[in-house]
């Protein structure tokens, strides 16, 4: 169990570094083994990632996260474990690929930089995780088909907000969250959101 978050925002705000903080601290007890924060300037505004490790895999500081591929252009933060990442290893080797560390981290990186999107139908196990496109300028959130691992986020005045739990989006968000009568009405209503 790790924990993720990250915040991408046109106009960065004076408290959400105070945010960012409370929101890693709050994501503690999911990775108390180390910590990791990471701020990427994007051409329309600013771009953190931040990463929580309970270590599993691989214990050494080869599994820090934010992780960066060898050349540079991805970025990722992961919770969870790729079951076969043994297999994608070996297929990732025969494809170029070198690693350095024993993390399944690694290799979904790899798989990410070799395969994009369609590297996902190849993955086995229980995931989320946030990857960060430095050229192509995108940011990508995925979980696994049955949500085993969390991933929650919000679209506020603040920016695009996600974490790997409620505490730290809503340390992210600070304040109160306010309802959207409308919304919670026409969803209750008409099962619409």
């Amino acid at each position: 169990m790790c924990g993720l978050l990250g915040i991408f925002d046109n106009h960065p705000l004076p408290d959400q570094d105070q945010g960012l903080h409370s929101a890693l601290i709050a994501l503690h007890h999911r990775g108390p083994d180390d910590r990791g924060l990471e701020t990427f300037t994007v051409a329309n505004g600013r771009l953190v990632l931040g990463h929580t490790r309970l270590s599993i895999i691989d214990l050494s500081s080869g599994g820090h996260q934010p992780m960066r591929s060898p050349d540079g252009r991805y970025t990722i933060v992961f919770n969870g474990e790729i079951y076969n990442y043994r297999e994608l290893r070996q297929d990732l080797k025969g494809l170029g690929h070198k690693f350095h560390t024993d993390s399944d981290t690694e290799v979904l990186l790899a798989a990410w930089a070799q395969w994009g999107v369609a590297g996902l139908q190849r993955l086995t196990g229980m995931f989320a995780f946030a990857v960060f496109d430095r050229v192509a300028q995108t940011l990508t959130l995925v979980r696994d088909a049955f949500g085993i691992k969390p991933l929650f986020y919000a679209l506020t005045a603040k920016g695009l907000l996600f974490a790997s739990e409620m505490s730290a989006l809503l340390a992210l968000c600070g304040g109160t969250p306010q309802l959207n009568q409308q919304r919670a009405y026409d969803y209750l209503i008409y099962g619409v959101q």
